[in-house]
């Protein structure tokens, strides 16, 4: 089933890469990019539009790293205090078993 698997994912690479290039090779014509005062070198829209995908992964990416470094040191930490929580109330019950 692993095989399978990496076969798909190949696949898909190989289909993405291939969809890329056609639209790289019909996108051909240059342009800059102009914000405020900054402007680009022209490059092909192409170009632009890859880029534009590829940084929005890398960010998307990072975010996910972020949030999942968060959930799991939240995750410690309420382990942690579940814990200490489990421990006063052992404690607590032994005290009231003694008390009876």
């Amino acid at each position: 089933m692993a095989g399978l698997q990496k076969i798909l994912l190949i696949l898909l690479v190989l289909l993405l890469v291939l969809v890329a290039l056609v639209f790289s090779l019909n996108n051909q014509m240059a342009v800059s990019l102009n914000f405020l005062l900054f402007e680009t070198q022209p490059h092909g829209v192409a170009v632009w539009i890859i880029m534009s995908f590829v940084i929005g992964a890398l960010i998307g990416v990072l975010i996910t790293m972020l949030a999942t470094v968060r959930t799991s040191v939240s995750r410690r930490h309420l382990e942690k205090r579940l814990a200490r929580t489990e421990q006063a109330l052992e404690k607590s019950r032994a005290q009231n078993d003694r008390t009876l």
